[in-house]
């Protein structure tokens, strides 16, 4: 998609959602240049955050994400739900099977790049995360913190993270896509790490060299590719795992499955 498409399908960025004045971006670029990751604590104003948590926690459409009889696609949670006890059965063991022996993923998302480029917006608040993170504020400050001037376009999805998600191992390459990037707003106003739900980088001898637990208003960002993974979420966990996550592109184009 041409830049000039892509300002047409922008809206004005509330006033509300601003970065956080008391970020020093030449400081976090020195940080990011000696790992290729970091994690920027307290991005936007309290303010904002706290009205993209709550539109994250009320407003939108949720669909299933994950890989199913080797496809990858969006479910209806609906859909799902009605599953006869037989269907049920064989989805959750071909999800279990794929987790064991290959690349799988199950999280609910909302694809906010795609709706939001086909003009298809509900007034739903967290929406105006796709014009904030497409718009010169944000897109200037993570060329600043990640020295790429490249840096075009911010695809985005919206997810939710529940007991028993998790996305297992990968690096997020995927050719043709021109992203730079992976980035993650994080929404989570408690967590603990022991709930799991961790962003956990794998190193080259497949250990955990470190991971990050889901901060309320905290930005994460890490070069693609590099290799990484979140955590199955505990099952006795009833808390939520929101977060608005995407990848800096070079390239404008809708959001694809991870």
């Amino acid at each position: 998609m041409p830049a000039a498409d892509l300002k047409r399908v922008l809206q004005p960025v509330p006033s509300w959602l601003t970065l956080n004045p008391a970020l020093e971006p030449l400081a976090l670029a020195q940080r990011f240049a000696e790992r290729g990751r970091i994690h920027v604590r307290n991005l936007l104003t309290r303010d904002a955050a706290n009205r993209i948590h709550a539109s994250l926690s009320k407003e939108g459409r949720w669909a299933r994400s994950t890989i199913f009889r080797g496809e990858p696609g969006d479910f209806d949670l609906e859909v799902l739900r009605a599953l006869a006890p037989g269907e049920a059965a064989a989805r959750r063991a071909d999800l279990a099977e794929r987790a064991r022996s290959g690349f799988q993923y199950e999280f609910d998302n909302y694809r906010l790049s795609a709706a939001m480029l086909a003009g298809d917006r509900s007034g739903w608040v967290y929406e105006s995360v796709f014009d904030f993170v497409n718009g010169p504020d944000f897109l200037g400050f993570v060329r600043v913190v990640t020295g790429d001037d490249r840096i075009v376009f911010a695809d985005a999805q919206a997810t939710r993270y529940r007991a028993g998600h998790f996305l297992t191992t990968h690096d997020d390459d995927k050719p043709g896509q021109d992203r730079l990037f992976a980035f993650v707003l994080n929404f989570t106003p408690v967590w603990r790490p022991d709930w799991g739900g961790l962003l956990a980088f794998i190193d080259a001898d497949g250990h955990i060299e470190e991971a990050w637990k889901p901060t309320f208003n905290a930005l994460n960002i890490f070069r693609v590719p590099t290799s990484h993974a979140v955590t199955e979420v505990a099952s006795y966990v009833q808390a939520e795992r929101l977060s608005i996550t995407g990848w800096l592109r070079s390239r404008a184009d809708p959001v694809t499955a991870p």
